[in-house]
């Protein structure tokens, strides 16, 4: 399949449009971080950076720890956002740039979101580590793509009966975390049902000035329960994630430090000491 400049566009020195990275620039473990200003907090634990490269809010540094090679790259927010550093982390392993072909092995990532998150459960404390299962998205970017969700049709069903989720909003999905990089990154963290909202205010029932028309979303969210399941927190990137992974096929997983809780209304007073211990953890288990 020949693929058009169009369709997959490349800057003038031959890297890709968005994260402007070539493809020799990717490792095999991809870190990803909403912030921009977290990009070098992860690298500077690295022994050695080989690329720093920045675009817009996308900062890339590839590095190495030992003799594992990383990336971390900053995604910025939400699951748009998601959906450009998915595709085009797709298409730097497994793409040829010179013939704009498919290669004919296929290059599977590890990738991984740090990240922050609103928890949803008044049990689960805040600065709490809280990896992700599965994530179920409220964003409808899946919906755009050809994907078999069946496997998981009767938790999203419930999930609509059991809320009366509203027929304006978007159809929710769930994709399952890698379970290798699961077991082996978050054994030890608070395991549950991540929702991926596409904004933070409204979409996450937050009322300033604006009526919200779903005013006990988060109520009815907080008390759903799909057999041993539960929805422990809210945050805007890990459906989409989840989704292009399984699709791209691709290891997943995203694992945030709880910095609000919205049913005890609490919120954290620093929260930094909390990602430096994500960082290191993640860190120190991925390069085992």
């Amino acid at each position: 399949m020949d693929i058009k400049l169009s369709e997959l566009p490349l800057r003038q020195d031959g890297s890709i449009y968005h994260l402007a990275i070539h493809p020799e620039q990717l490792a095999d473990i991809v870190l990803l971080v909403g912030d921009p200003g977290r990009v070098p907090l992860v690298s500077q634990r690295f022994d050695i950076i080989e690329t720093k490269r920045s675009n817009r809010e996308i900062i890339t540094h590839t590095g190495r720890v030992g003799n594992t090679r990383i990336t971390v790259l900053s995604t910025g927010m939400g699951t748009d956002n998601i959906d450009i550093v998915m595709n085009e982390l797709d298409a730097l392993a497994n793409v040829d740039f010179e013939t704009r072909t498919l290669k004919k092995e296929h290059r599977t990532l590890k990738i991984i979101r740090m990240g922050t998150c609103g928890i949803l459960q008044p049990d689960i404390p805040i600065n709490s580590l809280i990896a992700s299962q599965y994530g179920f998205g409220f964003d409808g970017l899946l919906q755009f793509y050809q994907h078999d969700s069946s496997i998981y049709d009767d938790l999203v069903d419930s999930f609509i009966e059991k809320t009366n989720w509203g027929e304006r909003l978007p159809h929710p999905y769930c994709i399952p975390a890698t379970p290798a990089l699961l077991s082996q990154v978050a054994f030890d963290m608070v395991q549950g049902i991540t929702a991926s909202a596409p904004g933070f205010y409204g979409p996450q029932g937050r009322e300033i000035r604006t009526p919200l028309a779903f005013p006990e979303m988060n109520k009815k969210i907080e008390q759903f329960r799909y057999k041993d399941l539960r929805i422990t927190n809210l945050e805007m990137e890990c459906s989409a994630i989840y989704g292009l992974g399984h699709l791209l096929n691709h290891e997943t997983l995203t694992v945030c430090v709880g910095v609000a809780n919205r049913v005890t209304k609490e919120f954290t007073s620093n929260y930094q000491i909390h990602m430096d211990q994500l960082i290191d953890t993640v860190i120190e288990r991925i390069t085992k």
